[in-house]
């Protein structure tokens, strides 16, 4: 059986990249990353795949600021590169920009990505202060397909982790991003096995 093909789209520095990389060279993970994808130049994350030889892409969004729709036109050379590269699942780890249609009906229920909450609870940036603020005992990470909407999409993995007394933002968040590196392979592992499965809103997950 051939390995999954992963296309990873990346913003910053990476770390979720790299748990994933370290799992597949750990032999834990049976996939394979087939490119690399960036909206911003030199960042670790490119960096990072590079070091591990992997064919890294940047599509710079200034490229297309001038046509009539940018976003929709950034996502069909995404697009196109992903296809190039015959990527199979996509996986957003820490890709600061908004998917559109474009992307999401060509990859239905085959872009994942995580987020730095329990959702539906904090959705989009500050999650962590979003949580401090509301005083919550609980905080974690979620897994989820990726739908239109702003992290609404249909859940496959979560995680929870206690809130502690003086948590800071920072402390916190960096506290959820280790749970976050092994949440993530632990969905692609799922789906590159074939136990997934949407139904409506709910992604049922099949025993082995």
């Amino acid at each position: 059986m051939s390995m999954l093909r992963l296309g990873v789209l990346v913003s910053g520095r990476g770390s979720n990249l790299q748990a994933i990389i370290d799992e597949i060279e750990a032999g834990t993970l049976k996939a394979e990353i087939a490119v690399v994808v960036s909206n911003k130049q030199g960042v670790p994350a490119l960096e990072r795949a590079e070091r591990h030889g992997l064919t890294t892409v940047f599509l710079d969004p200034k490229s297309v600021a001038s046509t009539s729709n940018p976003r929709q036109t950034y996502d069909q050379r995404l697009l196109e590169t992903l296809q190039d590269h015959q990527v199979q699942l996509v996986i957003l780890a820490g890709y600061m920009k908004i998917v559109t249609s474009v992307l999401i009906d060509s990859y239905e229920s085959r872009i994942m990505n995580i987020h730095p909450s329990l959702l539906p609870s904090f959705p989009g940036l500050h999650a962590q202060r979003q949580a401090l603020d509301h005083g919550v005992k609980v905080a974690g990470c979620t897994v989820h397909f990726v739908t239109e909407g702003m992290d609404t999409g249909p859940i496959i993995l979560q995680q929870a982790l206690p809130v502690e007394e003086g948590d800071t933002e920072d402390v916190l968040s960096e506290r959820i991003l280790k749970v976050e590196h092994g949440l993530l392979p632990k969905a692609i592992r799922l789906f590159a096995e074939g136990r997934l499965s949407v139904r409506g809103r709910t992604v049922h997950i099949r025993d082995v």
